[in-house]
Formats: C-alpha cells, structure tokens, sequence
C-alpha cells in the first residue's frame, strides 16, 4: 500500500519524487515460458546503484497480466522502499486498465504512468477526459498524465496532445494526478513550457527528454525527469539531476556537450527502430544491457535489433568517453542472469 491517501497524492509526489526514473523491461528465462526473477533483481539493485528515485515496470512487451503483476511484485520487494516502483497503465482497453491498476496498487506500486490504447480512438476532449479519469479513479494512486504524439490525438484533438484546457479539467476534478509527463507537441519544447507556467504550482512537472533536460534546467527548476529510458547513460542522469539542482550550471553544460556524441548516435538509431507509433523495447533493452543491466530474451511479437544500430550505439557511448560493456553482442540475447 502506498504510504498517501489520493487526497495527499500531489504533496506525496512533490516531496519523494525528486531525481530521475529509468525504466525497468521485463526479463524472460531462456526458455521464455516464464519471467526471470534473477534478471528482474538484478536490474532494480543496478538502478539504485546509479541513484535512479524510481522505476518504471514496461508493461509494453509480450506478457501476461499475471505475470506482470508479479514482475511488480519483484522489483517491490527488491526495491525495499529505496526506489518508486512506477505501474505502466499501457493495456488492451480501459476494462484491463482497470484491472491492472488495482492489481498494481495491491503488489506495491506507488506511481501510475497512465498510457492510451491503442485502440482508443477518441473524437473529443469529452472521451480523453472520460477515460483518464476513469482509470484514476480506480486507485488510490498517485498518477502520471502523459500527453505525447504516440496516442494519435494531435490530428483531431488538438496539436498538443492534450489541450491546456483539458489538463485543466482533469487537475480540477482528478485529485491523484500529480504528476504531468510533459512531452506534448514533441519534439517541441513549448509543451513542457507551457506545462511548467500553467501548472507547475499545483503538480510535478517532469522532463523526461534528457536532451531537453540540460538545458532547461538551467532557466527553470525541474525536479523530475520520468520516465525514460535513462538507463542508456547509466548513473548520468541522477548525477545530472544533482547538479543541476545545485546550480552548477557550467559542470551540467559540460557534462551535455560530453554526452553529444553519444547522444546523436541513440537518436538516429531510434529514428530507424521506432517505427509504427510504437517504441522499440528491444532496443531500450539492449541500451541498458550496455551499462550492465540483464538484457535478455524477449518473446515474440517484438521488435528486433540488429549488429548495425547495436555497433552504432555501443560506439556513441565511446566516443562519449564512457565504458560500455565490450561483451560479445550474442551475450546480450542470453542475459547476465540466465535461468
């Protein structure tokens, strides 16, 4: 149980919710049959060692709800309160949203990433409003709102994804959102802006583009950057996070141009891999598998990645001046934690 009523979600978030959140992706025995449990502890004991607040369970792979309740299970108890087990509320329809958020809520999550359908094809603000509430209304949870291009809703709805008038609403009427993962209109910044200037009073405003984070950070406090495959950079962002709330500007702008070249290398790779509106959690998987976390199998249907973008992304960390692992490529499709 989360230790916050709702009433006390937006209070609960502004005070722990304070760093970066990576994101964890399911590991699978060899066999693929069932998760692995080993690989799993390995990757929430390797987050709190880089310094990460929290993490993020990717519900957006090949896995049953049971078993994804379970793998929650598993990063609760290894995260042992030192790190926020975040729920990916990204199901088939708002019936299995449900289910899962309270299963979530029930094997320890503390935070709630709320995702659309696929198949959710809204016409109006009306059915974005009635969905989002619906879900969170099903928890005691504090809740991420999350406008972002992937839902399809700029061409119909609004250019933001989610109109300022619409987040109004739901902040006025839903107590349990506490946090808004600011990525509307991406890649503009003006989404995150406008955010930070309407509703940086009331909730967190998080920043998870690392790219955009440097920067900003320097002309606007942003205490949380969630969620996002920050486990690429290894303890790099937490460190981020760090100095820039101490100000220290000049050392943030040196660490941003350092991580340039790896940057544009994990850029033009996603580019190539993030296809169909749908992100490549092989590939996330394989950038974290680079700073020591599991790696592994995936089960089918998954997206694939191949010895060109796996080079190319290896190499940007080099040039970078960090340490990627130099483990042969077919050690990656096995795991560090093979069962």
């Amino acid at each position: 149980m989360a230790g916050y009523t709702r009433s006390e979600a937006r209070d609960w978030a502004r005070e722990r919710l304070v760093g970066a959140v990576n994101c964890t992706i399911p590991s699978f025995k060899s066999n693929l049959k069932s998760i692995s449990e080993l690989g799993i502890r390995h990757d929430v004991r390797l987050a709190k060692q880089h310094g990460f607040v929290g993490s993020l369970g990717v519900s957006e792979v090949s896995i049953t709800l049971p078993e994804y309740l379970q793998f929650l299970e598993i990063m609760t108890d290894e995260a042992k309160g030192d790190l926020v087990v975040v729920h990916h509320a990204s199901w088939s329809d708002l019936e299995q949203n449900i289910e899962a958020v309270k299963g979530a809520e029930a094997a320890g999550a503390e935070l709630v990433l709320l995702s659309y359908p696929p198949n959710f094809y809204p016409q109006s603000e009306q059915e974005i409003y009635d969905y989002t509430k619906a879900v969170c209304d099903a928890t005691n949870l504090a809740v991420i709102l999350f406008p972002m291009f992937l839902w399809g809703f700029s061409s119909r709805i609004h250019p933001s994804d989610i109109p300022a008038r619409l987040i109004r609403r739901l902040l006025d009427d839903v107590p349990n959102i506490a946090v808004i993962k600011a990525e509307g209109g991406f890649p503009s910044i003006m989404g995150i802006i406008e955010a930070y200037r309407l509703f940086g009073d009331e909730v967190v405003i998080s920043c998870p583009i690392e790219g955009e984070l440097l920067p900003l950070g320097q002309l606007m406090p942003i205490q949380l950057s969630a969620t996002s495959d920050h486990e690429f950079w290894g303890p790099t962002i937490p460190e981020a996070m760090r100095l820039l709330r101490e100000e220290k500007f000049d050392e943030v702008t040196e660490l941003y141009w350092k991580m340039h070249p790896a940057r544009k290398a994990k850029s033009a790779v996603s580019q190539q891999l993030n296809g169909g509106n749908f992100i490549n959690r092989q590939l996330w998987k394989f950038q974290g598998w680079l700073r020591g976390y599991n790696g592994g199998p995936l089960r089918l249907p998954t997206q694939r990645i191949h010895d060109p973008q796996m080079n190319q992304l290896r190499q940007g960390l080099i040039a970078s001046g960090f340490e990627p692992s130099m483990d042969s490529f077919a050690d990656f499709f096995v795991g560090r934690n093979p069962e």
